[in-house]
Parts: structure tokens; C-alpha cells; sequence
């Protein structure tokens, strides 16, 4: 398994001691993904507090990430970002064997369950969604492709884990901000690290209104022939529509067979 740089002051010291490392683009990636969390107009102020760097760091990068027709200025307040963003992302999703080899059978579980189907991967400490298919149902929460989500408190992020060593989900664990995002989160590391063993002997991961509530998630590892976890794939299905004993005894199963199917139909190498 390996992670992106976890922590913020190795990364900076690892970056010092590369001559080939380039800091103006780091800045600029920085400022470009100071958005994903929201809210869509950013000022100046704002994304320095996010991104850490000084306000004339911030004011360039902006400006050049402006000129380059990724940003601009809002009407109102601050800045947003402009459609051409997608397209750094497009080519990942577009070509990826993984994506290509899951949509029938995303589509199939789908059908089964009504509920929506989203492919995931692991990128440090979270999970971020690479294909979906969504129901026309009612859903408590709005997650598109390109959403991350962290590893800790929900079903992708724990079967993710379930393919990884103890030692690795602890690690894991201890470079995450375990927060208490509804009151049914669990923060406790041994918890955590218990429903992760759960989905090693089960084969799938639960997790009931821990991320959001009304929502709840069911999800299995997609293992490739070596044996290694690459992506998971999940339900997200409400608590208005399913309870924790249809996760466990009805849809646990089905994104169990999905995952499998999927790993059969992957071409040898990624």
C-alpha cells in the first residue's frame, strides 16, 4: 500500500531535499484543491488560511491559475473555479481500465437495489469516487464523482483498510483527524479497527449515518489477481429506505458478488 505524503512537515522536508521538486506547482495544485471542501467562492483570505502559504504565494498563484483559465474572479467576493478544472481529472477517468471493466456490472447492482453505485480508490488517508451510477431516488447526500471521503468512518474507506495489515490501518489511523461528524461516529481506534476485522471475515463493510446523517454505506474490496485491494465498491443506501439488518443480510451480499464479478473481468495489469 502506499500513501501520499501524510504529514505536511515531511512532505516539506522531503520536497527540500528534491532539486527536481517544484514548489510553484505544488502552490498552485494547493490553491486548486483548497475548493474541494467548499464553498465555491474563495477569497484571498480564505485560501491562505487553507492552504497555509503566505498572501503573496496565494496572490500568485491565483493570478497565473487566472491566466491559465482554471479560475476567476466572482462578480461579488473572491474567486471560483471555471469547467476547465475537469478536464485535469478527465483523462484518468476516461482511460482507466478499472472504470471501463466495472460500469456493467456498477449497472446491474444498481438495478437490484435501486440505490446508488459508486466505484472508489484510495488516495492517502481517504477514498475518492471514480464512477458512479445514481439512483433516482431520494438520497440524503449529494456526493459526485471526485468526492473524497475519509478511510476512518466510512464503508469504501474500511473495506479499503480490510486488504491492508493491522499495522497499516493503525498508521492510517494515526495520521487521520478523527472527528465526530454525526453522533453515531466512531473515533475510537480499536473500534474502527474492529469493523475493519469484520470486513476481513464478512467480505463486506458497513456504516450507519457515521459520514452523514440518514446515510448509510454497505461496500466490498475489489482485490486484482495479485491480491491486492485496488478500488472498493459501494451502496449508499438511506436509512428512510433500508435498515442496518437489510446492509448485513441483503446488500452486504450483492456488493460482495459485484466486487468479485468486477475483479474477474480486470485485465491483468492496471
Amino acid at each position: 500500500m502506499t500513501l501520499h505524503p501524510l504529514d505536511s512537515g515531511a512532505a516539506h522536508e522531503q520536497a527540500a531535499a528534491d532539486p527536481l521538486f517544484n514548489q510553484s506547482l505544488e502552490k498552485g495544485l494547493a490553491v486548486l484543491q483548497a475548493f474541494q471542501a467548499g464553498p465555491r467562492v474563495l477569497t484571498l483570505g480564505e485560501l491562505e488560511q487553507r492552504t497555509g502559504m503566505t498572501r503573496s504565494s496565494v496572490q500568485r498563484s491565483v493570478h497565473t491559475l487566472q491566466r491559465l483559465g482554471y479560475l476567476q474572479k466572482h462578480p461579488q467576493r473572491g474567486f471560483c473555479l471555471l469547467p476547465k478544472v475537469v478536464s485535469l481529472g478527465f483523462g484518468y477517468l476516461a482511460t482507466h481500465p478499472l472504470v471501463q471493466a466495472a460500469q456493467p456490472y456498477m449497472a446491474e447492482l444498481s438495478r437490484q437495489t435501486g440505490e446508488t453505485v459508486t466505484l472508489a480508490q484510495a488516495s492517502g488517508v481517504e477514498m475518492v469516487y471514480i464512477a458512479q451510477l445514481t439512483t433516482p431516488q431520494y438520497i440524503p447526500a449529494h456526493t459526485p464523482i471526485g468526492t473524497s471521503v475519509p478511510m476512518y468512518c466510512t464503508s469504501c474507506g474500511r473495506a479499503y483498510l480490510s486488504g491492508q495489515s493491522d499495522e497499516e490501518v493503525e498508521r492510517v489511523l494515526a495520521h487521520s483527524q478523527l472527528i465526530r461528524r454525526t453522533p453515531h461516529t466512531l473515533v475510537d481506534r480499536q473500534a474502527i479497527l474492529a469493523r475493519v476485522r469484520e470486513c476481513r471475515r464478512d467480505g463486506f463493510a458497513l456504516n450507519v449515518e457515521e459520514l452523514f446523517a440518514g446515510d448509510m454505506g454497505v461496500a466490498a474490496p475489489l482485490v486484482d489477481r495479485q491480491g491486492v485491494v485496488v478500488a472498493t465498491i459501494h451502496l449508499a443506501p438511506p436509512s428512510s429506505r433500508w435498515s442496518r439488518n437489510d446492509l448485513r443480510k441483503k446488500l452486504g451480499p450483492l456488493v460482495k458478488g459485484c466486487a468479485r464479478a468486477i475483479a474477474s473481468a480486470l485485465p491483468t495489469t492496471l
